[in-house]
Parts: C-alpha cells; sequence; structure tokens
C-alpha cells in the first residue's frame, strides 16, 4: 500500500500553482497519470522517488519515506524509475547495463529473454534502435525488484507497433513481478490498455479518479462518438472542400461546406464525430 499526502508549490502552465494530492494506491495496481502537461504529473512522480522535495507524508507498505522529521534518500526507496531518455550507460553493454543496477545474472538473463533482447546482450547502447534502448531501460529498473515501478512517458517517442508491443512487455512484466506501477501518459489508448485505474491532474489537484471505462469512455450508451483532432489543411476538390484533420497519428479527410470553411482556421482543434452509430470495421 503507497499512501500519499503531500503539497509542493510549483510554477504551472497556467502559472504557480499547488500540487495538492492525498490518495492511496494498493499493492499491484497499475495506475496511470493523465491530464494536461504543467498539471503535476512528473513532479509527482519525482517527489515519490525522492528526487524532489515536498512538504507532507509518503508511507509504503507501513514504512515511512517522507514526514515531517525525515526523508528516506532515494536510492534508500525501492523504486524502479524508467525516463524518456533511457539513460543508459553508453560504455557498458546491454548485459552490463543490467548487471551494474544489481549481480543477478538469472534475473538479468530472465528479463532479456522476456523482452527479447538476448541476441543483444553484448551490444553497447549505441548499436541499438530506440525501442530497444527502451526494453533495456525496462528491464534496468526491474532488476532490483521494486516494489513500485515509476514510468515517466517511456514509449512516447516509438512509433506505433513498438509502442504496442512495449506496452505488451511492460504489462507481462508488472503481472509477473506483482509491482505497483504508477505511468504518467497523454495516449487515451495506451491507458486503456494497460492501467486498472486512471487519475487526472488539473493545475496540480486530482479531478478524477476511477476505472480506465469510467474515466476514458464519454459516450455512455450514446449512439455517437467523436475524437477531436487538429485542422492540418483544407483542400478543394472539384465542388466540395475536404478538411485534413489529424486525429492521434492518422490524418483524416472530412468533406465540409462552404459555409463551414468560413467558421474554420488552420491548427484550429476539432471535434470530429458521428451522427448514427455504425461504423465499419476491417481488418
Amino acid at each position: 500500500m503507497v499512501q500519499l499526502n503531500i503539497t509542493k508549490q510549483l510554477q504551472g502552465s497556467q502559472g504557480d500553482m499547488q500540487l495538492l494530492v492525498d490518495l492511496n494506491i494498493k499493492q499491484g495496481e497499475f495506475v496511470a497519470l493523465s491530464g494536461k502537461s504543467g498539471s503535476g504529473k512528473t513532479t509527482l512522480l519525482r517527489i515519490l522517488a525522492g528526487l524532489e522535495e515536498a512538504q507532507g507524508n509518503i508511507t509504503v507498505d507501513q514504512n515511512s519515506w517522507l514526514d515531517q522529521k525525515h526523508k528516506l534518500p532515494p536510492q534508500k526507496r525501492e523504486i524502479g524509475f524508467v525516463f524518456q531518455d533511457y539513460a543508459l550507460f553508453p560504455n557498458m553493454s546491454v548485459l552490463e547495463n543490467l548487471l551494474f543496477v544489481q549481480k543477478d545474472r538469472e534475473l538479468a538473463e530472465h528479463l532479456l529473454e522476456v523482452t527479447e533482447l538476448t541476441e543483444l546482450q553484448d551490444r553497447l547502447p549505441n548499436q541499438l534502435s530506440g525501442g530497444q534502448k527502451q526494453r533495456v531501460a525496462l528491464c534496468r529498473s526491474l532488476m532490483n525488484r521494486p516494489k513500485i515501478l515509476l514510468l515517466d512517458e517511456p514509449l512516447s517517442a516509438l512509433d506505433p507497433t513498438m509502442r504496442t508491443k512495449l506496452q505488451n512487455e511492460i504489462l507481462a512484466l508488472h503481472k509477473e513481478f506483482n509491482i505497483t506501477t504508477i505511468m504518467v501518459s497523454h495516449d487515451p489508448s495506451e491507458i486503456y490498455r494497460l492501467a486498472s485505474r486512471v487519475i487526472v491532474l488539473n493545475h496540480g489537484s486530482i479531478e478524477a479518479d476511477g476505472i480506465p471505462k469510467n474515466i476514458l469512455l464519454k459516450t455512455q450508451g450514446s449512439a455517437k462518438f467523436s475524437f477531436h483532432g487538429e485542422l492540418l489543411d483544407i483542400i478543394k476538390v472539384d465542388v466540395i472542400n475536404v478538411a485534413v484533420i489529424s486525429i492521434g497519428q492518422q490524418l483524416v479527410e472530412v468533406v465540409v461546406s462552404d459555409e463551414e470553411v468560413k467558421n474554420l482556421q488552420i491548427g484550429q482543434v476539432l471535434s470530429v464525430s458521428t451522427k448514427a452509430f455504425s461504423p465499419m470495421l476491417n481488418n
């Protein structure tokens, strides 16, 4: 059980704000932290890891990590942390990066096997792709068999295929090691796939807390569905106007009338929705 009751003054995207978080996280939960940039998500991870100062209390399995009298040093917290930038030792091989954390060759070889890195164990980081580096970073974070795994948007720079593959590997390792996992993500599909609980931060405070189905799905029994995307272009094709909209990592073309074009601007964020729920699914 992780119990947090912390406050910290921050400079957020909308000016000064106070990070104010009071929550309990059960052993083995996979929690996703969501919300706009600058809402305090990464700061919360860093406070839990002991990398930033804060006021309040942090208790993990009835052991105090932070209170009014003391702060447990980061190296004594049973934490695994995976950053966006991998943070691998460039002069060490894949296997050496893992064994530097803990001289447990059996565990290292098992992690490399699960993540399909066994054949790459003697390579240096500069000989690996971005996805391979991130898998090494994930393996290294588990070498101390941590109680808590912290993931700060670890897959944001990867292509969709590699993201899906690593999502599956993260979930498999989370279940195998029964780790309490806390992940910062802006990707609704990633959150829905991985998390058992979603906590939405807004300007430093918890705005929503629940299961992904209740937090992420806006249509409850409605016959409509909608997506938000950025208007990239408006193309005139014969007598019709076609709006090119970026939704996620896909481009969508939508026919718009001359009257609608008058109210549209390139770069505008639009809602694309249907009037009838009768989509076609193809594989």
